[in-house]
């Protein structure tokens, strides 16, 4: 009986390897016919229907082609993914009411058809079953005639989208008020409203076995690195996968270092970022169905970089990403430094304070570890709740529980009023970074921090700092530096990191990434006062 069992098992593993090789050599879903169209209409509309499982939303209207024919004829689509007003307008009513010579063919009225009367901007011939399907799954016109093995696909892909709306992951007081939408055309047509350059290349392909996700890549000829184009292209067309559904399925696939809770590509859903982004020689990846645009490389040192730096002066944005890379640090070991502070070091705090720290403390039945472990889990909480549940309830949840919770715990005695404070500011901090990727990092990488605290005191947090900043020094993206200019330092690129030069000194592009097309900007682009002005200030300084 336990032969038996194994023997089966053996077969159906076979079976179930042939059907995965044969998959993978096919590249197609397997339930799609692998030939040719068949030339009977009727035999056509089974086919589509069997391998559709008769689907409600599958549109097929049979017709007789123009006003003296006798040639049957049928248009397919999808309901929704089509444009209806374009199918009956451009496709269906110059088809019915047309006048075709009478001694033409099937085959001669289908050519006749394809040249003359399909009103609609793309028309393309099909012959296999495969290319019919994914042409009608895009949204796409079919038309089949009776007695021809071809059929046509017009380009009539529409139906309804969101509008285009103010992204609500990227907020800023001055600049651009558009955002990306789950239409990929949209998306693209966005970029070269900004870019109206003959050089900005698209290249779209499919990836997902099932979902046939259209995927493209865009980016500047002549500015971008060919080397890391290739690379892009290179590593999407390596992608076999069933289901390709937002851009983080590309981005588990394509980064170079997997293990590392650090972003090595850059997502954003404002164009203004991808646009400029885009200039400076990166290559930026759209996915159809959602709003949020990959960008590669991407720098660490990107993700402290918010869009309106570059819309405000240069001293202001130097300050407040000064600000912004204090506020990550602070998020990053506030808690860790509490904990070794009050476990180890208490000698280097000032003697009123740890008087009045103690004094807090002295009722609390835990070690500051558990209790700072026991904040952050709580407001770790209380975050994840206020995103998951519906925005008018979880932003109440989120404020009331953090108030009710924190209070509760001082009146009990279960923590002390100094770490309500600590875990606030490290909260607040966290929210300030620009970056919600490299935020999210900060919060892992707390937590490892807060135990090195409690086992090693400040030579802990020292001995995790350096780890982290050897980890990042170690860490690529798509070839390039993740730490970059910083390491290796590149003193002409110094004036976009932690300080924002004026915008006339930005003369080179990222070196690093673009090698070939470095300057941007010409000599001399600093504003200078005209000669009737130097002359009535000199006038005025003589009086």
């Amino acid at each position: 009986m336990l032969f038996q069992w194994g023997l089966r098992k053996k077969q159906q593993d076979k079976q179930g390897a042939a059907t995965r090789q044969e998959r993978d050599q096919s590249g197609q879903v397997q339930d799609i016919p692998h030939e040719p169209i068949h030339s009977l209409l009727d035999v056509n509309i089974d086919i589509i229907r069997h391998t559709t499982g008769n689907s409600s939303d599958i549109v097929i209207r049979r017709f007789m082609i123009g006003q003296e024919r006798s040639i049957r004829a049928a248009l397919i689509f999808i309901d929704g993914l089509a444009d209806e007003k374009n199918v009956y307008q451009f496709l269906l009513e110059p088809l019915m009411t047309a006048t075709f010579p009478l001694s033409l063919s099937p085959k001669d009225t289908f050519c006749f058809m394809e040249k003359k009367l399909a009103a609609v901007g793309r028309i393309e011939r099909i012959s296999q079953w495969v290319d019919l399907f994914l042409a009608l799954m895009s949204g796409e016109t079919i038309i089949l005639l009776d007695g021809v093995t071809f059929a046509l696909s017009a380009s009539t892909s529409g139906g309804e989208y969101r509008a285009i709306e103010e992204p609500q992951t990227q907020l800023a007081i001055r600049g651009p008020r558009d955002g990306f939408t789950e239409s990929l055309r949209m998306n693209t047509t966005l970029i070269r409203r900004r870019i109206k350059n003959p050089n900005l290349w698209l290249e779209t392909m499919k990836i997902g076995e099932v979902t046939q996700t259209d995927v493209a890549i865009m980016y500047i000829k002549g500015i971008a690195n060919d080397e890391i184009v290739e690379e892009v292209r290179k590593r999407l067309r390596r992608i076999h996968i069933d289901s390709v559904l937002e851009t983080g399925y590309l981005e588990q696939l394509i980064e170079d270092q997997t293990f590392t809770t650090f972003p090595t590509t850059y997502h954003t859903e404002r164009p203004d970022v991808v646009a400029a982004n885009l200039l400076e020689g990166r290559v930026a990846v759209f996915v159809e169905g959602t709003p949020f645009v990959l960008v590669a490389p991407a720098l660490f040192i990107q993700f402290f970089q918010a869009v309106e730096d570059y819309y405000a002066r240069f001293d202001i944005a130097t300050a407040l990403r000064f600000l912004r890379v204090l506020v990550f640090f602070i998020s990053l070991v506030a808690p860790a430094i509490y904990i070794a502070a009050m476990t180890f070091h208490q000698e280097m705090i000032p003697t009123p304070l740890v008087i009045a720290i103690a004094a807090q403390r002295e009722a609390i039945p835990f070690p500051a570890f558990v209790e700072a472990l026991v904040m952050e889990v709580i407001f770790e909480i209380l975050r994840e709740a206020g995103v998951r549940l519906p925005r008018a309830v979880g932003q109440t949840v989120s404020i009331v529980g953090a108030l009710v919770i924190g209070q509760a715990a001082v009146e009990a005695g279960f923590v002390s009023s100094a770490m309500v404070i600590v875990v606030s500011i490290t909260a607040i901090a966290s929210f300030a970074t620009p970056s919600f990727a490299i935020a999210i990092s900060a919060r892992l990488i707390r937590f490892a921090l807060m135990f090195l605290a409690a086992m090693f005191g400040f030579y802990g947090i020292i001995i995790g700092i350096l780890v982290m900043t050897i980890h990042l020094c170690s860490l690529r993206s798509f070839g390039i530096p993740y730490m970059s200019p910083l390491a290796p330092f590149i003193p002409s690129n110094m004036g976009d990191t932690l300080f924002r030069v004026p915008a006339w000194a930005f003369k080179e592009r990222p070196r690093l990434i673009n090698q070939k097309n470095i300057i941007r900007q010409g000599n001399h682009q600093r504003s200078q006062p005209s000669a009737s002005n130097r002359q009535e200030k000199n006038e005025g300084e003589q009086s």
